[in-house]
């Protein structure tokens, strides 16, 4: 595979969004991560605007304060300018050849001084509430973001990848943050400049206006030439960006599987393909950003020695006077500084742009339906659960769940078995309408999950799953996040029943221990027992493990079968095992294959059969 052909397939992984789950599963049982969202330009550079523009609508009074800061600095800075011109000619060379007066020239120096030490005082107050102004939009943007992502399907996440979501967090936020906060000032002072300096520059002199217009085309032609490359290559930065952060990200997480299976090398020159390829497309935007400054600079300096030129010759054969000629020269380089700048900002504004396309195309994604008008909320939900001919693929067009009946009854122990990727997990997916089926029906208590409220649903099932998480906080907030209102008492009881107080006593400051990064500093198993705890503590009358206890040894897993048994007492109970020794006391064990039941009933019935279910437990026994 050529360079840029791999370059290409890192970044679809990386940096971009297919447009239908692909083949394969994720954590959760669904479709398989691949790269975040798709990095198009933007579409519609005007739609963005309007709707960045929108978030600073509760701050119009601060925006005015702003902008009139900015008039009163920018009329500060040109009655400044044209201060020269009385003060040179009546203090300094006095047009009637007289001789200078050095206290009139003081006098004229110290209201000068006055006249810019307000444009001073209003350039910091503009700075000052702008800052807050754009810092109060970027409080709104991420609080919209961070909801709109609580309110996304799982689907979205099985999707994308965090390390790209995360850059959308940070790195096009804050750019979207640096064009409100300066840009949009600067955008306005330099055209209030333009317009201001134009209008002295025409009262002045007619002549050398004309002059100095004259360049402006050229310099507006070769701005837009750049500009337009610029934005190309600023998109394709963002792009690269967010496909290096999500590599980072997944490399990081996975740090252990890469070191297992000697992967680093591989890691690392996959990096270096995604690397340099930022470093190019960064290059590339970064020379055509900054060249701007320099190509615009140097046509200001045409413009400046041609004003000059022409403009001594009319000091010489049309009596302009020499303080015109000074202050007119001021004007030709303030004439063109703020067309130098708004150039220079054209690339931050596309920057921008590119960052908040992608901000918004998350808050776009469409989120999981409403519940339905007629929905309702079972309190409280007893537990009796029935699939009747259930059929479900993640793409309509490869089916995982073909016809899948079956039922449970509160207190019961239904078990899921077989090959991976047979569809057990997707079983349980589906009972939290993290997806929502094709065909068939899922009841609780008699009533359609489609019309039971959501929250009302999934606050009534506890899961403990495969991959333990643990959030930054105490151990006693980690195992009360399954039931916000539980107790200190009622933690501890669900931690014995878990069969984990003893090792949280052992811990430095008990219930009060403080877990970052993941519980970093508890084993795997440990991890597990605090994800069972969390599920103790809910009353949930549901109850799913998936693969509860894969991550505890052999010894561990007798010590807490009791606790288990005490767990799942009165609750339906959906178990997902490999480990066939920790089904055998089941209700009712389901073998599934390629999306189907094949066998089903209790332990004793399915090996006098010696169907599957028996070559797979006497292959566990074997290799036991």
């Amino acid at each position: 595979m050529s360079n840029e052909k791999r370059v290409e397939s890192l970044k679809r992984r990386y940096g971009r969004t297919v447009a239908a789950p692909k083949r394969g599963h994720g954590p959760m049982g669904g479709p398989g991560r691949r790269a975040a969202m798709d990095r198009r330009n933007p579409k519609n550079s005007k739609a963005v605007v309007k709707r960045l523009l929108s978030y600073l609508n509760e701050d119009k009074g601060k925006m005015a304060l702003a902008f009139f800061c900015v008039i009163v600095n920018t009329v500060a800075s040109l009655a400044g300018s044209y201060m020269l011109r009385p003060i040179i000619n009546t203090y300094i060379a006095p047009v009637d050849g007289s001789r200078g007066d050095v206290a009139g020239l003081a006098r004229g120096l110290l209201a000068l001084a006055v006249i810019y030490a307000v444009g001073v005082v209003a350039n910091y107050a503009q700075a000052k509430v702008m800052l807050t102004v754009a810092q109060n939009a970027l409080y709104k943007i991420r609080i919209d973001l961070f909801s709109r992502m609580q309110k996304l399907p799982v689907r979205f996440y099985d999707t994308n990848n965090n390390g790209d979501l995360m850059s959308r967090y940070t790195n096009d936020v804050d750019t979207v943050g640096q064009m409100l906060s300066n840009t949009l000032v600067q955008l306005f002072s330099g055209t209030l400049s333009i317009i201001g300096t134009l209008v002295l520059m025409i009262y002045t002199n007619i002549y050398l206006t004309i002059v100095t217009v004259v360049m402006i085309p050229l310099m507006m032609k070769a701005g837009g030439a750049v500009a337009k490359r610029s934005q190309k290559y600023f998109s394709a930065q963002q792009t690269s960006l967010g496909a290096v952060n999500g590599y980072v990200e997944e490399t990081i997480t996975g740090q252990k599987v890469v070191k297992v299976f000697c992967h680093e090398d591989i890691a690392k020159e996959e990096f270096q393909i995604l690397n340099e390829d930022l470093r190019d497309n960064q290059i590339k935007a970064q020379f055509f950003g900054g060249i701007m400054g320099p190509v615009m600079g140097n046509l200001s300096q045409v413009n400046y020695s041609l004003t000059a030129c022409v403009g001594g010759l009319l000091c010489i054969f049309k009596n302009f006077d020499v303080g015109g000629l000074t202050v007119f020269l001021n004007f030709s380089r303030q004439f063109s500084r703020p067309i130098n700048e708004i150039s220079m900002q054209i690339s931050n504004v596309f920057s921008a742009l590119a960052g908040a396309e992608r901000v918004f195309a998350v808050m776009d994604e469409k989120p999981e339906p409403e519940d339905d008008r007629d929905a309702v909320r079972l309190n409280p939900m007893e537990g009796h659960v029935v699939l009747d001919h259930v059929t479900f693929g993640y793409n309509p067009d490869k089916i995982i769940l073909k016809d899948i009946s079956l039922y449970a009854k509160p207190g019961q122990k239904i078990a899921f078995v077989g090959s991976t990727g047979a569809g057990k997990t997707t079983i349980t997916n589906l009972l939290n309408r993290f997806y929502d089926i094709q065909s068939g029906s899922i009841t609780i208590d008699g009533v359609d999950i489609c019309h039971i409220r959501r929250n009302n649903l999934r606050e009534n099932i506890a899961m403990v799953l495969q991959d333990t998480h643990l959030f930054t906080g105490t151990v006693r907030e980690n195992i009360r996040y399954g039931r916000l209102d539980a107790t200190d008492e009622e933690v501890v009881q669900a931690a014995k029943t878990a069969s984990a107080h003893s090792f949280i006593m052992r811990l430095p400051d008990g219930y009060d221990t403080m877990l970052e990064g993941d519980g970093a500093n508890l084993s795997q198993g440990q991890r597990q027992l605090l994800n069972i705890a969390r599920a103790a503590v809910s009353r949930a009358p549901i109850l799913i493990l998936d693969e509860a206890t894969s991550s505890v040894d052999t010894r561990t897993e007798k010590h807490i079968e009791h606790g288990m048994d005490r767990l799942m007492a009165n609750r339906t109970t959906f178990v997902i095992a490999h480990r066939l020794s920790t089904v055998r006391n089941a209700n009712a064990i389901m073998v599934l294959e390629n999306g189907r039941i094949m066998e089903r009933g209790d332990h004793d019935e399915l090996l006098a059969l010696k169907g599957r279910y028996y070559e797979l437990y006497t292959g566990l026994k074997e290799l036991d």
